[in-house]
């Protein structure tokens, strides 16, 4: 069997590291995704809730009066 250069053991190592951070960086985009879905339900469970309470201080005033 053929002796592995230091070249070939260097390539391997530098591939070893691109795929790594390659990994790792898929992971964080998919991870942002998530993390945009998530932000638009909150925000439109914000909505509702903020027309809700728009809703009840009308009702309210009008109780009033």
């Amino acid at each position: 069997m053929a002796k592995r250069s230091k070249l070939t053991r260097v390539a391997v190592k530098i591939g070893t590291a691109i795929g790594k951070a390659d990994r790792k960086a898929h992971k964080i985009a998919a991870a942002g995704l998530v993390a945009k879905q998530e932000l638009d339900e909150l925000s439109k469970q914000v909505e509702a809730l903020k027309r809700q309470l728009q809703q009840t201080a009308k009702r309210f005033k009008r109780a009033l009066t």
